[in-house]
């Protein structure tokens, strides 16, 4: 069946987001895992960057997998047998009651509504520590920040990811409302621990810093661990020695991280913008060409070797609000490159409260994401503001991914036209904008972004011509459909997608029947689960009077796909076909409840009155 086409849709919107690199996160450059150890690593990210000589985990034994909400649960006190009165609240409901509101809430992606919730709960039960550490995660996911760090958990039996998680929390918002004294003397006194030491660590500096702690702030970096966490904490360490003026101590930590074997790629561009601070401007351009030789497809060096080439600005040191937040995102990326996307959320709320930029916004979208809270995730990425117009272009993009998993497809439709707006030569928005409208049947105006100047190109791929076939297709335009399609098999020859669109349409026009047939059969092959695919295989043994197999593959494609009113209408053509009239009918008339487009339901609707035989019935239509 033609129901591939969907599909490929589907699947271009998920692609889509990948698809984006100027704007990928620093959460989706998946660094490595660090080795355990007392002092984890301290590094400021280019968003897209990947570290070079290191490898992501790709099993579960690979990496400690962090969480906030599944951990070691302590013992919770007993409810006592008659619980009078009920704890209830002004409108009459009950502790337990919103507890399991929140928890719903939250497991179906509604944070800020879940987090609500908990909170309620937590007043009218503070004895329990289960409640107050569900409501404590919930408030920092969903980024009420304050109302966590009251509800923070500090009893001795807690868990040290709510301890320490509340800790951080404290000590950082004391830092973003001004008290930044307070905040080092605690830290000072008891640094962060496990599992939130790296955080701990890297956020400290600048804390001290901004307390006049200046003794603390430049504290030498680690001396045991690995080479790229001691290359991390020395890059940081710099950052605060140049802003007091220590230029020849920052070069120095600056030029041991980038002289470092395997990893000093890595560290070339910030090495190189001290030297444009400096007016060394020769320097940092030979710096930046030795670092593209290593790792030519890096964003952040890209960009920086085009300014110093063409005489830009130097880049401003941040200052210290903006140094802890990029500290804690930094944190975050490692934290989600070992799949902790929980505690990444909550560096990077912190991280977006100290220092606001929409690219954080974008970052934390991706995390919350990953967490399951696809609700907060939509609501990070509308804060994203046009001021960049690559990443709101992408923002915009990774909504209508959103809004279509949700089946949400006019919404999601809203929102690539704006990013098409806001990025109107990127391609890879335009070829998903033309799929979203093929999807929605409009066609005509698919069709003319098919063959407008972006997508129409002399390079363009298979996905284009593919596209425009099926647009051609579904205009019944068939003679110009069978050449795109042709085309776009040309340049991908095992793409099962293309062999089946193609080789239904041979069939169920009658066109060439065993050549589609045959195409059909090859495209079974390469994925023998796809339903649709299968579907197809049938539908061409129907056309050639192979009824009986024909049966036994209808069957087969219903069992995968029990909803597709198309897959169900072909297998009662095939019942009809082989005797089994009642069977047919049955099917016809479920066809009639799985929301079949109008040319379906009128063509069923004729085969429960007269029978596949009778004059005016044709057998299943094409969608």
């Amino acid at each position: 069946m033609i129901a591939s086409r969907s599909r490929l849709f589907a699947a271009s919107l998920t692609v889509l987001a990948v698809a984006l690199a100027g704007h990928a996160s620093a959460q989706d450059t998946t660094p490595p895992a660090p080795t355990p150890q007392s002092h984890p690593p301290a590094v400021i990210l280019e968003p897209g960057q990947p570290i070079p000589g290191q490898e992501t985990p790709t099993t579960p034994d690979a990496a400690p997998d962090p969480h906030i909400i599944i951990t070691d649960t302590p013992a919770t006190p007993a409810i006592p047998a008659v619980w009078a009165p009920i704890p209830t609240n002004a409108e009459g409901r009950s502790a337990y009651g919103l507890y399991l509101a929140g928890k719903l809430a939250l497991m179906q992606g509604e944070g800020a509504q879940g987090s609500d919730y908990l909170a309620q709960a937590e007043r009218l039960a503070p004895e329990q520590p289960r409640v107050r550490e569900q409501a404590f995660t919930s408030a920092l996911l969903t980024g009420d920040l304050d109302v966590a760090a009251a509800l923070a958990p500090t009893d001795a039996t807690a868990s040290p990811a709510f301890v320490e998680g509340g800790r951080l929390v404290r000590l950082v918002q004391d830092y973003a409302h001004g008290d930044a004294r307070a905040a080092d003397a605690a830290l000072a006194a008891q640094p962060i621990g496990a599992p939130h030491a790296r955080a701990g660590l890297l956020v400290s500096p600048w804390i001290a810093a901004a307390a006049g702690d200046w003794t603390r702030a430049l504290q030498p970096a680690p001396t045991a661990g690995d080479p790229l966490t001691l290359a991390f904490a020395r890059i940081n360490r710099a950052a605060l020695l140049e802003r007091r003026r220590k230029y020849a101590e920052a070069e120095v930590e600056l030029k041991a991280a980038a002289d470092a074997p395997t990893i000093g790629a890595l560290f070339k561009r910030p090495y190189g913008e001290f030297m444009e601070r400096r007016g060394r401007r020769d320097e940092a351009i030979a710096l930046y060409r030795a670092a593209m030789a290593v790792q030519p497809v890096d964003p952040g060096v890209t960009r920086a070797l085009q300014r110093a080439e063409t005489g830009g600005r130097a880049p401003v040191l941040p200052d210290l609000r903006e140094g802890a937040s990029q500290s804690l995102i930094t944190a975050a990326a490692q934290a989600s490159a070992e799949r902790g996307n929980e505690f990444a959320a909550v560096y990077l709320r912190l991280a977006q409260n100290l220092y606001p930029a929409d690219e954080t916004e974008y970052q934390l979208a991706q995390v919350l994401a990953r967490a399951g809270l696809k609700s907060s995730a939509r609501a990070a990425l509308s804060r994203v503001g046009a001021g960049d117009a690559t990443l709101y272009a992408a923002a915009r993009a990774q909504m209508a991914v959103s809004l279509e998993e949700e089946g949400q497809s006019q919404d999601a439709l809203t929102e690539l036209r704006r990013a098409s707006a806001a990025s109107p030569d990127n391609r890879q928005i335009a070829l998903v904008l033309a799929g979203q409208l093929m999807q929605l049947k409009q066609h005509e105006e698919a069709l003319a972004l098919l063959d407008g100047p972006v997508l129409n190109t002399a390079d363009q791929g298979a996905s284009v011509h593919f596209l425009r076939g099926a647009a051609y297709e579904a205009l019944n335009r068939t003679t110009e459909a069978e050449a795109e399609l042709w085309a776009a098999l040309q340049a991908a020859p095992n793409d099962a997608d293309m062999l089946n669109y193609l080789g239904y349409l041979w069939v169920d026009k009658g066109l060439r029947i065993q050549e589609g047939a045959a195409m059909i059969a090859r495209a079974h092959a390469l994925e023998p689960d796809n339903g649709n695919i299968q579907d197809s295989l049938g539908w061409a043994q129907f056309k050639q009077g192979q009824y009986e197999t024909a049966v036994d593959n209808l069957e087969q494609a219903v069992d995968k796909e029990p909803a597709n009113a198309e897959i169900n209408d072909h297998l009662g053509d095939a019942y009809w076909k082989v005797g089994r009239q009642r069977e047919a009918v049955w099917l016809w008339n479920r066809v009639l409840v799985l929301d079949p487009d109008d040319e379906r339901r009128a063509e069923v609707e004729r085969k429960i009155a007269d029978g596949l035989d009778k004059p005016g019935s044709t057998g299943g239509v094409s969608n």
